[in-house]
């Protein structure tokens, strides 16, 4: 089968084209026909040398979409159209392959609504995004910040927060252009930081409320800002880094505000979670309440343009592989 695999942690250079065997399932995995695969920050950082833990070679992407072959029982009969992520590309080859042996427990069925290219970006932002709602407590009425409209985790979180019923459901940009974007695509409520600063933003949009729960993807400088949107009582949930590793933190937006922060891990949490989230995702995904916005596709022979793409252009939308 044809795969791209990562020969070195490099960068773009070391992805190459190479021939592999079809993977054989066991131990109650599925054989699943890749169709298509997300590309995602995650792929660049371990393409980069920035994640020890994974080991060269490996064939690179986190999540996917494809046709069920064998192994999926009654629950994923051959021919099921199924989404998932997981380790893969991390502790293991991952979704940028014509085949993979899928661990069953991971595996989602994908609407009837939605098409195998939308749907292989769908796993890693919309889970996260849900799971960091539930986590925080999330409920109808709330006021929801998640910066960085145009990125996967930052607009799921804002899409999701808006069809279960967020009172605001608040996003941002530092590009102009995508600020029109967003609007464009129905998103009233985006700061554009190219114009206002997110705080200014966040109390114009609230009537000096703030947010009472803050997912934030993007770290750095952002989530030093985020942090003082936060209402009396809040919750900041960093769970990206994109825009730094390190931020500086005024300690009296937590304590005057009896607000709190935490980090969350998308593998970290139990098998539980992760289907109550799907419960959520799949029928809203079915209605056609949250749309995923798919900013472009790239054959699988060219993922390092695709990767470049979306590190460097910094699209409105997933970057997918088609297979």
């Amino acid at each position: 089968m044809r795969a791209m695999r990562a020969k070195g942690f490099n960068g773009y250079g070391d992805l190459e084209m190479v021939n592999l065997p079809k993977p054989q399932i066991s131990n109650g995995k599925v054989l699943v026909r890749m169709t298509a695969a997300g590309v995602t920050p995650l792929d660049h950082t371990i393409l980069s040398g920035q994640y020890p833990k994974a080991k060269a070679p490996l064939v690179l992407g986190n999540e996917g979409a494809g046709v069920v072959e064998d192994g999926g029982g009654t629950e994923f009969p051959a021919g099921s159209r199924v989404m998932f992520t997981g380790v893969y590309g991390v502790a293991q080859d991952g979704t940028y392959s014509e085949w993979l042996a899928v661990r069953k427990q991971n595996l989602c069925l994908i609407p009837k609504a939605v098409d195998d290219v939308t749907a292989a970006g769908v796993p890693v932002a919309y889970l996260t995004a849900q799971m960091a709602l539930d986590l925080a407590g999330f409920q109808a009425g709330k006021t929801v910040l998640a910066p960085a409209i145009g990125g996967s985790v930052g607009n799921a979180t804002t899409q999701l927060a808006r069809a279960l019923g967020a009172k605001h459901a608040v996003s941002s940009t530092t590009n102009h252009k995508k600020a029109g974007q967003a609007k464009a695509l129905g998103f009233e409520e985006v700061v554009d930081l190219s114009a206002e600063t997110l705080s200014g933003g966040v109390r114009r949009i609230t009537e000096g409320y703030g947010a009472d729960i803050v997912i934030d993807a993007i770290g750095g400088e952002i989530l030093s800002e985020a942090l003082s949107t936060l209402a009396l009582g809040g919750s900041l949930t960093t769970l990206g880094y994109s825009a730094g590793r390190k931020a500086t933190i005024d300690l009296t937006d937590l304590i005057w505000k009896r607000a709190s922060m935490k980090s969350f891990s998308l593998f970290a949490q139990p098998q539980a979670a992760w289907e109550k989230a799907w419960n959520t995702i799949v029928p809203l995904l079915q209605s056609g309440a949250i749309k995923p916005i798919v900013a472009k596709t790239f054959p699988l022979a060219e993922a390092a343009d695709a990767l470049r793409y979306l590190v460097e252009d910094r699209p409105f939308g997933r970057v997918i592989l088609s297979i």
